[in-house]
């Protein structure tokens, strides 16, 4: 099938009057532009953060710009907000002209973006506050979450009635995966946002522990599945066959790429939780899917490298397309690696490494951000009706985003890799080499230091980008209102012949939403239902008992301080481990967890075992000056949980709202929790003066003391069932 791009269609001349609309670019030019300004600034926090992996003192010495609470506005503000921002872009530029009538309602479409733009401003002010649910990609705390239900329904509402509005009678490849990814995101949303309000800014999980952790990889697998790859599929299948001037190479293979990568991609959340505490048959279906994925994924980046047959001297000139080639050759990498990285073996090296940001940041800077770069180079002269300013700055910022993107990946996967290596690492005599975390972490700085200039050159080249787009725009005329003409869509005469089946539902976009979303709730609905409904799945164990309120509240400033960011609570049945840390985690461990915390990256050691490992004086000394137990630690001071005050007025609260999602405190226990708390924060001041410090009971570091000396304590290792 041909590109249908913005002709009209052959025979429409001589059928029916030419009918005169107006695509609405100002929309177009209002996401180009936030994209372009969330961009920058997503890319600055996440070059800040990385620069703080080896100087901590660049958080400032204040709680808002520790890396546990800019590392989430990082990936936020580069997921929801640069490449959020630039799906729209492009689905509000290609959709009508797919469609050829405008965007059903100007509105609406406004609607749609002031309220995304300020669901992104409330993310970039409650994360550095540390109002969080602290789970990956779905951090952002119940009200915004209603906000962005309402967002993403307005934009689908806009999106289907312009499709209903159509003037072309089959929907191209592009809105194929439009469709898919409204109704994908939504459900996924929507699921994965299930939790029980204590206040305006404080909520608790439905699910629990392991549930809880299959429930959010379903989600943040997905979520790069279905925000980060499929609508940019659609870019793709757009954008490129426009730049480059030529057919899509196959409209078959498109077909196949689309419904075998919906279909599959839902099933392969559960690779991100090998040897975790999740049952094997879950882990195992994660897998397979996971390996399947290989075919539909490479079927479209071959489609898409295909479609420049014959157009290779154009490649080699146009910054466009130089642009588009690499995203697509990135997109291609990723889910190669991907997969692989679904490979038991391969796992049990990779998992919580930096191997893993490695592989993130080739499909984050390679896919997503190149082919965002090359749509703007190709958008904003076309809307401007000019050319591009300068072809050699495009070309500079190619190649410096080129460089950068290796500068950065490339000392990660040796990071991913030593980092593992050491962990694993046994003398002849049979103990751990590196017993010390710490030395694992001081022997890759070298590497954290490359990375941080490989981002820094990708993150010049967004400057340059901006400079070089806002010359073009300068030098030629914005049409904020682009006319074009059309014939109208007449019905349809029956067919003689039998239709091609695909041909059929293309015109029917209510049963190709439908038949969308029934792919895609088969995989989620077959893993998670036997999790929620059969109880061997998550095995109780008796000795397990509800956090006490004083270790809630050290539990939720855990949450809030963005701990789970660089230590795991999930402790791998591995020798090397189970050496270093104790006995491996049992999935009945996690049942009153809400959320779970397991973590998916060890900056730190892994904490599920902490618990009275040592004494309440060194996590009290640790958190006020961690080079003072732990000399070299790159881990920044906590100073104000020394002195601010533990606010707990709403202990009762949280107490209700876990009762609520499942923890069984007894009814009337809220009444008398702050007695209890006060109680317990009583007992560590005085163990703490015992041990030579003085503090006030009522400070938060006894609450989060409280918590991490609970940590693993529930269960023996005498008193474990095989």
């Amino acid at each position: 099938m041909s590109h249908s791009g913005d002709s009209i269609p052959q025979g429409a001349l001589n059928t029916a009057k030419l009918e005169t609309f107006y695509y609405d670019n100002q929309i177009v030019k209002m996401f180009a532009i936030a994209s372009s300004v969330f961009g920058v600034v997503g890319m600055l926090v996440g070059l800040l953060a990385a620069l703080q992996l080896f100087i901590p003192e660049l958080n400032l010495g204040t709680a808002y710009t520790t890396f546990g609470r800019i590392r989430p506005l990082h990936t936020n503000a580069v997921i929801f907000a640069f490449v959020g921002n630039a799906i729209f872009m492009g689905i509000y530029h290609s959709l009508p002209r797919l469609l050829k009538t405008p965007m059903a309602s100007r509105l609406l479409s406004r609607l749609h973006f002031w309220g995304w733009q300020l669901i992104i401003v409330s993310a970039a002010v409650t994360l550095p506050l540390g109002i969080t649910t602290s789970k990956e990609y779905a951090e952002l705390e119940w009200p915004i979450d209603i906000a962005i239900a309402v967002v993403w329904v307005i934009f689908g509402i806009n999106m289907l009635w312009t499709i209903l509005n159509r003037r072309e009678r089959h929907l191209y490849v592009a809105i194929w995966f439009y469709i898919a990814t409204w109704v994908t995101v939504a459900m996924l949303h929507i699921v994965n946002s299930f939790e029980i309000p204590v206040d305006f800014i404080k909520s608790y999980s439905l699910y629990a522990g392991v549930q809880d952790a299959l429930v959010q990889w379903w989600y943040g697998h997905n979520a790069v599945a279905f925000f980060l790859t499929t609508p940019y599929l659609g870019l793709m299948y757009y954008y490129l066959p426009k730049a480059a001037n030529r057919p899509v190479y196959s409209y078959r293979l498109s077909i196949i790429h689309f419904w075998a990568l919906i279909f599959i991609y839902i099933w392969a959340g559960p690779h991100h939780l090998l040897y975790s505490s999740l049952p094997d048959w879950a882990q195992s279906l994660g897998t397979v899917f996971s390996i399947m994925l290989i075919a539909p994924s490479w079927g479209g980046m071959l489609n898409g490298l295909l479609t420049l047959r014959g157009a290779w001297d154009k490649v080699r000139e146009d910054p466009v397309l130089k642009f588009m080639v690499v995203a697509v050759t990135a997109y291609g990498m990723a889910t190669l690696e991907g997969p692989m990285l679904s490979l038991k073996s391969v796992n049990a090296l990779s998992h919580f490494t930096d191997w893993t940001i490695a592989h993130v940041h080739v499909g984050a800077l390679g896919w997503n951000g190149f082919l965002t770069f090359g749509i703007l180079y190709w958008l904003i002269p076309n809307m401007w009706k000019t050319k591009l300013w300068s072809r050699p700055l495009a070309n500079f910022h190619f190649w410096i985003g080129t460089l950068g993107i290796l500068i950065y990946v490339i000392p990660m996967y040796v990071a991913g890799i030593t980092q593992s290596l050491m962990w694993k690492q046994f003398t002849a005599d049979g103990f751990l080499q590196y017993p010390n975390f710490l030395e694992t972490v001081l022997q890759i700085v070298p590497m954290y230091v490359t990375r941080a200039v490989g981002g820094g050159m990708f993150f010049i080249g967004m400057f340059v980008m901006a400079f070089n787009l806002i010359m073009t725009a300068k030098q030629g005329s914005f049409v904020a209102n682009e006319e074009a003409q059309a014939a109208p869509l007449t019905p349809e005469k029956p067919h003689a012949e039998k239709e091609y089946y695909h041909r059929w539902i293309e015109k029917r976009p209510m049963r190709f939403l439908l038949l969308s979303f029934i792919a895609v709730v088969i995989g989620g609905l077959l893993e998670m239902v036997p999790m929620f409904v059969i109880q061997s799945n998550v095995p109780s164990i008796s000795t397990v008992k509800p956090y006490t309120p004083l270790e809630v509240a050290g539990r939720d400033i855990y949450i809030r301080e963005g701990c789970v960011s660089c230590h795991s609570q999930l402790v791998r049945p591995f020798r090397s481990e189970t050496e270093r840390y104790g006995e491996y985690s049992k999935s009945g461990e996690f049942v009153y967890d809400h959320p779970f915390l397991w973590g998916s990256k060890r900056t730190g050691p892994d904490l599920h075992r902490v618990g009275g490992k040592y004494p309440d004086a060194w996590h009290y000394n640790h958190m006020l000056e961690p080079t003072s137990m732990s000399p070299g630690s790159l881990m920044p001071p906590f100073p104000w949980l020394i002195t601010d005050e533990l606010q707990y007025m709403n202990i009762g609260d949280k107490i209700v709202a876990l009762r609520r999602v499942g923890v069984p405190y007894p009814e009337g226990f809220e009444d008398e929790a702050e007695t209890v708390l006060e109680t317990q924060a009583w007992e560590i001041a005085q163990n703490l003066e015992n041990q030579g410090v003085e503090v006030a009971a009522d400070r938060e570091i006894i609450a989060l003391i409280a918590y991490l000396q609970r940590l693993g304590t529930d269960i023996k290792p005498a008193t474990v069932q095989p």
